[in-house]
């Protein structure tokens, strides 16, 4: 496939721009900056375009969409590219419209797929481990598509179904037990790849946050409410508002997507926060309206570090800072210090396994340019002689990680060297 032209003209400024500003991480730009149009763009026998997540030959909502972000700032300026991003929204309201509750889909419905107990099947779904953000990715990507171009062609009857399916499931799953009849079931697997209670999750109370079977990681949720992802659903539900009203004219459809993001963000407040002996209020993890709450965060975004690039919270809001210290601490069990870098790992990859996507995270939300400069220090020196992004490594030996390149990583690294290769 063809790389749209005005990529490769933006690799190359950008990464002149960086030789001065940033001369340590020049030589990463390029290679981070197109990896997902070289690697994860593909055209289908449909003739639209189908984003892989990489070593897997499945496209994640999530990850599609965070992949072509730090790409939507140029649309305006080709056309290809616009086709591209344009046909990777069309794609993902198709794949929501056809099961709201799949985060994977294949290219060609061929079956390919793990064989999981659940309650719907389709030969397109390769997935259907069930995420909240799954849900979200596709308004965020579309929002800023739009917003960018003022294309209004994105707005099509089946944009519209999609809207109304993921309010209806974001509500539905608001009173889990009552009303879902989604269940996940995996065999010969470990226990983070389904859910207990014969598929249905641990149980949860009502708290006006809605339920989640898996995180981000795809691993599954301990207790139902997963914060970070409910920060997400609130933003992206004000986004659905927006693109109803803009789209659509949609006034009544509008209106509940923003009843329904506040119902959300009052159930973070009042049961999302934790009030922690030594920091103050924090936001946990996850709860379960009972009671239970984990206190930790994950590499994955959504996370809670990732509030402030969300557009949920301030980067100063006292609340985020007070958990923004627990996490970048040995208080946080996913936090780890060693060697080579210190930062976030995941529950998905084990001990002593540090994510460069948690490392760029850390650096987009930052006020502080120390320890942003820390940060882009910690990546520079933790590549293995690759220059790109893995998923994880080990905090003492870089040359130990997991996966050699990662798009999703990639395109975040990306994301954060634009931004400072054009700050004043």
């Amino acid at each position: 496939m063809d790389i749209p032209k005005i990529l490769l003209q933006k690799a190359d400024e950008i990464t002149e721009k960086l030789k001065v500003k940033y001369p340590d991480m020049a030589p990463f730009f390029k290679g981070c900056f197109l990896n997902t149009i070289e690697t994860t763009v593909t055209k289908a026998d449909d003739g639209g375009y189908f984003v892989i997540t990489g070593d897997i030959p499945a496209m994640w909502l999530r990850d599609s969409a965070a992949q072509l972000t730090h790409y939507i700032r140029y649309a305006n300026e080709d056309e290809d590219l616009k086709e591209i991003i344009r046909s990777v929204i069309a794609r993902q309201v198709q794949q929501v419209c056809l099961d709201p509750y799949a985060n994977a889909f294949n290219i060609v419905p061929n079956n390919a797929s793990h064989k999981d107990e659940t309650d719907f099947y389709h030969p397109l779904i390769w997935e259907r481990k069930y995420e909240v953000d799954s849900l979200c990715a596709p308004l965020y990507l579309a929002h800023q598509y739009y917003r960018e171009t003022l294309d209004d062609s994105i707005f099509t009857e089946e944009f519209h179904t999609m809207i109304l399916k993921i309010v209806e499931v974001l509500k539905n799953e608001q009173n889990h037990a009552e009303r879902s009849k989604y269940f996940f079931n995996r065999t010969d697997c470990p226990v983070t790849d389904t859910l207990p209670m014969e598929g249905k999750g641990n149980p949860v109370s009502y708290t006006g946050m809605t339920w989640s079977g898996f995180r981000p990681s795809d691993d599954r949720c301990f207790y139902g409410y997963l914060v970070p992802a409910n920060m997400m659903a609130v933003c992206a539900l004000k986004k659905a508002a927006e693109l109803a009203n803009v789209g659509f004219e949609d006034t009544k459809l509008e209106s509940e997507c923003r009843s329904l993001a506040f119902d959300i963000d009052e159930g973070i407040k009042e049961h999302g926060i934790y009030e922690h002996p030594k920091l103050g209020k924090m936001y946990a993890y996850e709860v379960d309206g009972n009671g239970n709450m984990i206190l930790m965060d994950d590499a994955n975004s959504p996370s809670l570090m990732a509030a402030p690039y969300l557009g949920y919270a301030n980067a100063d809001d006292e609340l985020y800072r007070n958990t923004r210290k627990f996490i970048l601490s040995i208080e946080n069990p996913w936090y780890f210090d060693g060697s080579v870098a210190r930062g976030v790992g995941s529950p998905h990859t084990g001990q002593n396994k540090i994510w460069h996507i948690a490392l760029c995270m850390q650096a987009l939300t930052s006020t502080d340019d120390e320890e942003i400069n820390a940060c882009l220090k910690m990546i520079a020196g933790s590549h293995a002689g690759t220059y790109l992004m893995h998923e994880s490594f080990d905090k003492n030996d870089d040359s130990d990680f997991t996966r050699p390149w990662f798009a999703w990583a990639n395109s975040l690294f990306a994301e954060l060297m634009i931004r400072l290769a054009e700050k004043e």
